[in-house]
């Protein structure tokens, strides 16, 4: 079973990368998250692995935080849910998004995501909501603010055309933006994006 990989990015692709380790190269399936923190191409990289096996395949699974190999695996208890479907939920919202949307059952935040619809949403919610334990985000109170700031932030830059990952990428380059207000948040965005 492997469970790390180490070597050098030779491949990067939103859903997965391939990573030369010792002469062997290693295709690895990676949520969006971890393909924006990963290194460029021919740089090292160490991967935790979930190796998920089946009669006919087997199929790496990497993550470059403890905690989104921790979620993913929570996510696969869940009936239902196959190693595809979970890096799909951890592309689409954050480890902490999720995390909260599961916990306190936001059926809306969980239907947006491909492949989840009501009864789907309902039933994980159902499963994981004891399973899970973020104490580092209920004992801050200024999180879920955040957290919706942000996301008011994204849609307004993907409703002006600019592409999701994109949006995401000048948002961590600007750290302050979280405490502007919106408006003004919006103008520091749109002046990095140009030089894209």
């Amino acid at each position: 079973m492997i469970a790390m990989l180490t070597g050098k990015i030779i491949l990067k692709e939103p859903d997965h990368c391939i990573i030369n380790v010792g002469g062997v190269g290693y295709s690895v399936f990676i949520s969006l998250t971890t393909y924006a923190k990963l290194p460029e191409v021919s740089h090292d990289v160490t991967l935790s692995i979930h190796t998920h096996v089946r009669e006919d395949q087997l199929h790496l699974f990497g993550f470059l935080e403890p905690r989104e190999k921790h979620l993913f695996r929570k996510l696969l208890s869940a009936s239902g849910v196959g190693p595809k479907l979970a890096v799909t939920m951890l592309s689409h919202l954050s480890v902490e998004d999720l995390t909260m949307a599961l916990i306190h059952g936001n059926l809306a935040r969980l239907t947006a995501i491909p492949g989840i619809g009501k009864k789907t949403a309902e039933r994980l919610t159902l499963e994981l909501k004891d399973k899970l334990d973020l104490p580092s985000l209920s004992s801050s109170p200024t999180s879920s603010s955040t957290t919706r700031h942000y996301d008011d932030l994204l849609s307004a830059l993907t409703n002006l055309g600019y592409p999701k990952q994109t949006a995401e990428n000048v948002l961590k380059k600007l750290p302050d933006v979280g405490s502007q207000p919106l408006a003004e948040a919006i103008k520091s965005a749109l002046k990095e994006l140009p030089r894209l």
